[in-house]
């Protein structure tokens, strides 16, 4: 890649930069691929699995997940109330690139 190429790129228009935009964050990957992995969750089982989020973090990240069109929450009208979350068709249009960094991640883990 030429320095000139580099010069005229405007990061912030790239499709890396709005993927990044959306999935930027401590703990949204975890959460994206815990739901890859499960399907359906519940709340308390998110919180059990990542285990160093606090209720709140979990809570915001979720809702700006479902914001962002890659996950759905479903809630169910009973008593004690019932939320599953899920990935959405977007969401899962993700599932292979979670799956390349699962790779990466084992061969290259040291």
């Amino acid at each position: 890649m030429s320095i000139s190429c580099i010069k005229n790129a405007t990061l912030e228009e790239t499709g890396f930069n709005y993927t990044m935009s959306l999935i930027h964050g401590k703990y949204k990957m975890f959460i994206l691929y815990t739901l890859m992995e499960y399907e359906v969750v519940r709340f308390n089982e998110l919180q059990k699995y990542i285990k160093t989020i606090s209720y709140k973090t979990l809570s915001s990240t979720l809702k700006e997940l479902e914001a962002d069109g890659l996950v759905h929450r479903e809630e169910y009208p009973q008593i004690p109330p019932k939320v599953e979350y899920s990935l959405t068709d977007r969401g899962k249009s993700l599932i292979p690139i979670l799956d390349q960094m699962c790779e990466w991640g084992d061969k290259n883990k040291l």
